[in-house]
């Protein structure tokens, strides 16, 4: 493989940038970018709603840590109450979406 730039060659072909120049290569550009994950509720893991649930998912948290944080803002300033049926209301549900982790996951059996 060759630099665009400069036209040196490469040592490998999964140098991502020149040694010569610091131009960057086309090297691991065919893999496609992951997809974000949707903010769903999530109905499985869910307590009331599946709101701290969703967003656990989301943020790649424990689900406890984030039920946690929601108690505390909404103890201490109350706007937690109001933002978890404002996100009940809006969130979409996950019942009938296949996520990629889950679908990725060997079942058992």
């Amino acid at each position: 493989m060759y630099c665009t730039k400069c036209g040196v060659q490469l040592c490998h072909d999964t140098d991502r940038f020149c040694s010569r120049c610091g131009a960057r290569t086309m090297a691991g550009e065919e893999e496609a970018p992951a997809s974000p994950r949707p903010l769903m509720l999530d109905r499985r893991n869910k307590k009331i709603a599946g709101v701290c649930a969703g967003f656990a998912r989301y943020l790649e948290i424990d689900v406890t840590l984030a039920r946690v944080l929601w108690l505390a803002l909404a103890i201490t300033t109350g706007v937690g109450f109001l933002a978890y049926i404002a996100a009940w209301l809006i969130m979409p549900s996950d019942e009938g979406v296949v996520l990629r982790t889950a679908a990725a996951a060997p079942q058992a059996g």
